[in-house]
């Protein structure tokens, strides 16, 4: 008998606790996974991974045959194509392993066409995982059982759930009516100020889009801002540098845009995704971190219309690319980090923001 093989199994952090309610012995996998759930065998092992979070939790053994059962485990799907498994190891979300910090023993961060392009990876399950990679999770995972290490968890991150449904051309999530506007009319230039301060504090310099640099926020005149670029550094051709300019806010270190943030607070949140899509198709190898902010009732609209048939055919796709940032989310972590903010690196924004990337069906 040959060496098992690991597969990916996903979880979002309802779905984990539901699995744990129901007696941690039984895993599934959508209806349409029918043919590769089959190849998984007794003895194989699942690396069970945590979406929304980005984090290993857990390894369990596979001890049946794949079986089809549609009595009720979890509250929003069926997942019909099962099979009975043994833990291994099952951590909490508090001490799971971040995939970020196996980067570099991970093949799948090697060569990235783009900074999230790893996300890719983490689409959809079971999926066959190499042994090296494998070995990496579950030494990580075991190693993380026997001396837990506490990060924190956004609870809000753990309770959502990204819909993914079926179309002609492929896994896509379907866009509804817009709400009504559900924020105050100075959202926008007070997430604007927080971020380009945010920047200016950190060391970098900033851009804002050109027809907001007369705003005042709270009594402050964007304008004043010591480290606001009048020019851009970098060039690129006349379309994608006015587009660029236009983006709400940019960070900037020497020659390198760090950071591009849309923010999105009125009821139409489809111009700065535009802008995004835009200068995606028109620089599909462009390297900038993109970012969406948006209040937290609208994180389902803006991960569901990043998401239309429009953008998903983008190459590489707008979901791939752009990460969402809640406003509460970011108005907290600048509290928490008031008094260090000018040793943060642009990279906290990683843990500060979140996949807008949906499972695939």
């Amino acid at each position: 008998m040959g060496a098992p093989n690991y597969w990916l199994d996903l979880f979002t952090g309802t779905t984990w606790q539901e699995f744990l309610d129901a007696g941690a012995n039984v895993s599934g996998f959508r209806e349409n996974r029918w043919t590769t759930v089959q190849k998984i065998k007794p003895g194989d092992f699942l690396l069970c991974y945590l979406i929304g979070v980005s984090r290993f939790i857990g390894i369990l053994e596979v001890v049946s045959e794949p079986y089809k059962d549609d009595s009720p485990i979890w509250k929003d799907e069926i997942f019909p194509c099962r099979m009975r498994v043994k833990v291994v190891v099952a951590l909490r979300p508090e001490t799971a392993v971040p995939v970020r910090e196996l980067e570099a023993q991970l093949s799948m961060f090697r060569n990235l066409k783009s900074r999230y392009s790893w996300i890719g990876h983490f689409r959809g399950s079971p999926t066959r995982w190499k042994q090296a990679d494998a070995k990496a999770v579950v030494d990580a995972l075991r190693e993380a059982k026997d001396n837990p290490t506490i990060r924190p968890v956004d609870p809000k991150k753990l309770a959502q759930r990204p819909r993914a449904l079926k179309a002609k051309i492929g896994s896509v999530t379907v866009p509804g009516r817009d709400e009504s506007d559900v924020t105050e009319p100075t959202a926008h230039e007070e997430i604007q100020w927080l971020l380009l301060k945010l920047g200016s504090d950190m060391g970098l310099d900033v851009w804002v889009a050109r027809n907001d640099r007369g705003k005042v926020v709270s009594s402050k005149r964007i304008s004043d801002l010591p480290s606001l670029l009048s020019e851009l550094p970098v060039k690129f051709d006349e379309p994608t540098t006015k587009t660029i300019e236009m983006i709400d806010v940019l960070w900037v270190k020497g020659n390198a845009i760090v950071g591009a943030f849309e923010v999105e607070s009125t009821t139409s949140i489809y111009s700065g995704l535009l802008r995004m899509a835009d200068l995606v198709s028109m620089q599909p190898n462009i390297n900038i971190p993109l970012f969406l902010v948006a209040p937290d009732e609208r994180r389902s609209k803006v991960i569901t219309e990043v998401n239309r048939p429009t953008f998903s055919k983008l190459v590489p796709p707008l979901a791939e690319v752009c990460r969402f940032v809640s406003f509460s989310t970011l108005r907290d972590r600048l509290k928490e980090v008031g008094s260090v903010v000018q040793y943060l690196k642009p990279e906290f924004l990683e843990d500060l923001s979140e996949s807008c990337e949906v499972e695939e069906e």
